[in-house]
């Protein structure tokens, strides 16, 4: 059936369901990145709750939800800025700093690319290399910047190879590229789901350096993508003046404020966590004595394999399973990968075992 199929996003299930003429209940996305267990209880117990709350508007300072996104993730109030999903702070990035030279270390998420050239700004990839794991080598990297370069992407933990840098590798990044005049954009969306978020994250960095930008959504660990809500933290004055949402009004939804709850639901949050790390640690270990694959160990909630096979591709594998109702990511588009390799996220014990056997089969 060739690579049609290559375009589709995690969340194309209506596309998918009606392709293959299945069921789109049937479908298990283990292509989406989204937490297994759902959104927050506390959460829905909000939205329920609240719900006729969509007849007024939200407060103007979101006032209680920045205080429940700062109390989770130790940013300041007057550092943060809202936004509808990752994707809208993206581009607000690219709208604010205006850079002529945008350098983004890939393989990674093809939204970067896209957003920097509808904003006309030429790309530099730094490509990561399948011989090395993917990983970033944070002494030889400088010497592939320059001050023509004016924004650096790294998304951290990388989609899709699942790699990530400390807190101090970035740190030793930022701090390069605050001499050089370059400002860092770093995409933390999925920061949440590795064993321990304070040696990742990038947030602590914020106070130091005014040249970084650390970007967080409730999409993939609060499994709440359709609730379009997305923050920043960012110490620099000039873009916090010009991004405030006190200079744009109202651009998060009554319901995305009510959601804000979510951030306290300590209990979802261990679970989600608990939940991860073990199935991480399961599935990894269960794929990585199969000699004809290649599997590089993940530090978030989703796991990227190289096909070694000769004469297999993505595509035939993604057609195996999704004939059966799994629907795993077929990484052909992703640049700087290629026809080798396939990625998928950590589901509930019983779907990672249904999906490891069934690669199993195949691979």
């Amino acid at each position: 059936m060739g690579n049609v199929q290559n375009a589709f996003h995690g969340s194309d299930l209506e596309v998918i369901a009606k392709r293959y003429d299945l069921d789109i209940e049937s479908i298990v996305p283990y292509g989406s990145n989204v937490n297994p267990l759902g959104i927050s209880p506390m959460a829905r117990k909000a939205l329920i709750d609240n719900i006729d709350a969509i007849k007024a508007y939200p407060d103007r300072d979101y006032i209680s939800l920045k205080t429940s996104i700062c109390n989770y993730c130790g940013a300041q109030k007057d550092q943060l800025i809202l936004g509808n999903g990752t994707s809208d702070l993206i581009r607000l990035t690219f709208e604010t700093l205006k850079p002529k030279q945008t350098m983004i270390i890939g393989p990674t998420y093809s939204e970067y690319a896209r957003t920097a050239k509808l904003f006309g700004s030429s790309v530099k990839n730094y490509m990561l290399k399948n011989i090395d794991d993917f990983e970033l080598d944070v002494n030889l990297f400088p010497k592939a910047l320059n001050n023509s370069i004016k924004l650096l992407i790294i998304c951290n933990p990388n989609n899709p190879t699942g790699k990530a840098l400390t807190t101090q590798e970035m740190k030793l990044i930022v701090n390069y590229c605050s001499k050089l005049g370059i400002f860092v954009m770093v995409d933390e969306t999925y920061v949440e789901f590795v064993k321990d978020v304070d040696t990742i994250s990038a947030i602590s960095l914020v106070n130091q350096y005014d040249n970084l930008i650390v970007l967080r959504s409730v999409s993939k660990f609060f499994a709440a993508p359709g609730i379009r809500l997305g923050y920043a933290i960012t110490s620099n004055r000039t873009f916090l003046d010009m991004n405030s949402n006190g200079n744009i009004p109202w651009n998060i939804n009554t319901y995305a404020s009510v959601a804000g709850v979510m951030f306290e639901d300590e209990h979802y949050i261990n679970m989600t966590k608990s939940l991860i790390q073990t199935e991480r640690n399961l599935v990894f270990s269960a794929l990585s004595s199969r000699k004809t694959i290649k599997v590089f160990k993940p530090a978030s909630n989703f796991i990227l394999i190289k096909l070694l096979k000769e004469e297999q591709t993505a595509s035939e594998v993604f057609e195996y399973c999704i004939k059966k109702g799994l629907m795993i990511r077929d990484c052909t588009d992703y640049e700087g990968l290629g026809e080798k390799y396939i990625r998928f996220c950590f589901m509930k014990p019983e779907q990672n075992d249904i999906i490891v056997n069934t690669l199993l089969e195949i691979v």
